[in-house]
């Protein structure tokens, strides 16, 4: 059992972090802004409220709980949900406030979020990677202050580890669009569409390409991170997904529809292998994502799926219902 201290504990992927992490016995303190309600704060976790961009109060806390890990989260978590130089300047002093801190402490790990948008798709001038699937070898072109400000956090925790040697263990993850557990039951998305609509209408997830990742499996993800840390080279980001795309047919079909000139490129993306790779969370970590659309919409999506048709990566996935599906 580690104690683990988490920023942005009340937010959309916070919350299903906190719970499944204290699901798992750690001892887990939930540090926002805002404070949910106590009744719904799962066993095994504490809140502070918390203006963490104060001066010396994100390492007043840290000290004060002693975590073993702290988990970076808090951040405007929506592009262009508020001027461009707020997002920039709230997200980078965040990041940077929060890193520094629990460095100063001497926190033996520390995790921060990043985005997939720091590859920079949705640009409005147009973007083609060099290949698809995309991964952590992709090359990064932010064109928003959101997506610049995450990879100015993943360069913070490089600048720490490259100044730390292996004192002190970093890590980036870049998770997907979060879709919470209530939000398989109709719960609205973050951009305001439910998941049925998204499925039902590809214009809705085409401008991220049509990843997803549900956020227990985020949580299963940071839990398995933590305690390898210390046997992976210091310093490293990682794509965290599911293992199918969010669309109910291929993305060599529907990529072409929304990314002009990705034919070629894309061409083998057929079943429902997604646009992006968690094949590095494999090898490095042995972390695989056990929840999908198909086994957790409820009910079950009523429309055409051929997607599945060709199916070959939903092994191990979670058939909804299973006890293990109620971790958040």
């Amino acid at each position: 059992m580690s104690r683990i201290f988490v920023t942005g504990g009340s937010g959309r992927l916070g919350r299903s972090v906190v719970a499944g992490l204290a699901a798992a016995g750690h001892e887990v303190f939930s540090v926002d802004r805002d404070a949910i309600p106590t009744e719904q704060l799962p066993a095994g976790a504490v809140q502070y409220t918390a203006d963490l961009l104060a001066p010396g109060e994100a390492e007043r806390l840290i000290r004060e709980t002693a975590p073993d890990a702290v988990i970076h989260l808090a951040a405007i978590a929506v592009p262009f949900s508020a001027p461009e130089d707020v997002i920039f300047s709230t997200n980078t002093r965040l990041a940077f406030a929060v890193i520094s801190a629990a460095t100063e402490v001497g926190v033996r790990r520390i995790v921060t979020a990043s985005s997939p948008t720091a590859l920079g798709y949705g640009c409005p001038e147009g973007w083609l990677p060099p290949s698809f699937p995309l991964d952590e070898n992709t090359p990064a072109t932010p064109w928003n202050a959101y997506a610049l400000s995450k990879l100015i956090a993943e360069q913070t925790i490089r600048m720490f580890a490259a100044a730390q040697g292996d004192k002190i263990r970093y890590a980036a993850f870049r998770p997907c669009y979060v879709i919470s557990p209530e939000e398989w039951e109709g719960a609205l998305t973050q951009q305001g569409h439910t998941v049925r609509e998204r499925l039902a209408d590809p214009s809705l997830s085409a401008p991220a390409l049509f990843n997803y990742v549900d956020a227990r499996d985020v949580a299963d993800f940071l839990d398995v991170l933590l305690a390898k840390m210390d046997s992976i080279p210091n310093g490293q980001t990682f794509f965290v997904g599911a293992k199918d795309a969010l669309a109910a047919a291929p993305l060599s079909e529907l990529l072409p529809q929304f990314l002009p000139g990705s034919g070629p490129l894309t061409e083998h993306l057929t079943g429902t292998s997604p646009a992006f790779s968690i094949e590095k969370a494999r090898t490095l970590l042995g972390w695989e994502p056990k929840r999908s659309w198909r086994t957790e919409l409820t009910p079950p999506f009523d429309g055409a799926d051929t997607a599945v048709l060709k199916d070959e990566n939903n092994r191990g996935l979670v058939p909804a219902g299973a006890t293990s599906k109620e971790t958040a």
